[in-house]
C-alpha cells in the first residue's frame, strides 16, 4: 500500500506543492488504512523524459517567433507539469491523457475556465508544433474537449472616474503616469521599460518595443505632454527610467509596483477593479466610440488583428441609439 501511495505522490508532484504533498499523504493513509491491494504483475515505473528534446526545440522556435522570455518561460512551465504527469513518450500521449491531466489541474488547482483555456492553448501549440513536423502521427489536442468561458464585460473607466483617480493621486508622478496609460493605450510591462529619453515632447510622440519585439508608434495628448514634462523636471535623480520610485535609489518602477499604485489610488477614490489595463480598454473604447478607424486604433494598440482591438471595446449603446434612429428610422 504504501508503494501506491507514494506513486500517486509521484504523479502529482507536477501539480501540487511539498505541503499539499504532505497533506495528501496524510489523507491516503487514513483512508487506505487496514487496505491490502492484490496485482498480478508487479512493475517498476521509470520517469519518461523523451520528451525533453522535444520541448527544448519547441521552446527556442517561440523564442526565435519574438515571443517574449515571460511568455517562454510560462510555456516552459505548463508543458514541463503536464508532461511529466503523464509520463510518455510525446507519440504515445493521447486525448485521455491530456484530458485526464486538465481535469485534475481544475479540481486541485481551483483555477477559472478562463485560465484552464489558457493552459490549454499552451498544449494545442505545442502538440500542432509536433505534428507539423511529423514528430508525432496524430495530434491529440483535436479531441480534447474545448474550454467554455463565460463572457463578462469589462467595463472601461468612465470620465468621472479617470477624474477621480486623478483627484486622489498621492504625487505628481502617479498622475503623470495614468495619463500617459490613457494617452498612448499602451501597457503596463511597456511602460516598465521606457526611459525619460524615449519621449519627444516636440511632436508629442515615442516609439514602444511591444508584444513580439515590434515597435509602434505612440502620441501624447496636451494634458499627458504638460503632466509628464512637470513630473521629469521636478526629478532630481540620475536614473534614465521614465517611471521611478519616490524613495531613494528611485529605482525603475516594476510592473507589480505600478499595479499597487493604481489599486490603492482606486480604493481612495471610491473606483473598483482600478487597474493599469483598464486605461487601455479605455482608451480603445473611446477612440472607436469617437470616431477613429479601426484600423487606425489597431496601429495604436499594437494588434494584428481586428478582432483582438474590438475586443477591448465596450460599445456606447447612446451611440448605437443616434445611428439607430439616423439609419432605421423609417
Amino acid at each position: 500500500m504504501e508503494q501506491k501511495i507514494m506513486e500517486v505522490l509521484r504523479r502529482m508532484q507536477a501539480i501540487l506543492d511539498e505541503a499539499c504533498l504532505r497533506d495528501l499523504k496524510t489523507v491516503l493513509q487514513v483512508v487506505f488504512e487496514g487496505c491490502e491491494i492484490s496485482q498480478e504483475k508487479r512493475e517498476l515505473r521509470v520517469p519518461d523524459r523523451s520528451w525533453a528534446i522535444d520541448l527544448e526545440e519547441y521552446l527556442m522556435s517561440k523564442a526565435l517567433e519574438g515571443k517574449s522570455p515571460g511568455t517562454v518561460d510560462r510555456y516552459r512551465y505548463e508543458l514541463q507539469r503536464l508532461l511529466s504527469y503523464v509520463n510518455k513518450a510525446v507519440r504515445d500521449i493521447t486525448e485521455g491523457d491530456i484530458s485526464g491531466y486538465m481535469r485534475a489541474y481544475k479540481a486541485i488547482r481551483q483555477v477559472s475556465n478562463q485560465t484552464l483555456k489558457n493552459v490549454r492553448a499552451v498544449y494545442s501549440s505545442f502538440f500542432a508544433w509536433l505534428r507539423d513536423r511529423d514528430r508525432i502521427r496524430r495530434n491529440p489536442m483535436a479531441l480534447v474537449e474545448a474550454i467554455k468561458v463565460e463572457q463578462k464585460i469589462r467595463k472601461p473607466y468612465t470620465d468621472e472616474e479617470r477624474e477621480m483617480l486623478l483627484r486622489n493621486c498621492s504625487t505628481l508622478r502617479d498622475k503623470a503616469m495614468m495619463e500617459f496609460f490613457y494617452s498612448t493605450a499602451v501597457r503596463v510591462s511597456e511602460l516598465v521599460t521606457l526611459n525619460r529619453d524615449d519621449i519627444r515632447f516636440t511632436s508629442k510622440d515615442l516609439i514602444v518595443f511591444g508584444k513580439g519585439s515590434k515597435e509602434r508608434r505612440v502620441y501624447l495628448n496636451d494634458r499627458t505632454n504638460l503632466y509628464m514634462k512637470e513630473y521629469l523636471d521636478s526629478r532630481t535623480d540620475g536614473s534614465p527610467a521614465l517611471i521611478v520610485s519616490i524613495r531613494r535609489p528611485h529605482s525603475r518602477l516594476s510592473k507589480t509596483g505600478i499595479e499597487d499604485i493604481i489599486r490603492r489610488t482606486g480604493q481612495r477614490a471610491g473606483v473598483e477593479k482600478a487597474h493599469p489595463h483598464r486605461f487601455r480598454r479605455t482608451s480603445l473604447t473611446n477612440a472607436l466610440n469617437r470616431g477613429m478607424p479601426l484600423q487606425e486604433a489597431m496601429v495604436m494598440a499594437g494588434h494584428a488583428k481586428p478582432e483582438t482591438t474590438m475586443g477591448y471595446c465596450t460599445v456606447d449603446q447612446e451611440g448605437v441609439k443616434y445611428h439607430h434612429q439616423k439609419y432605421l428610422s423609417a
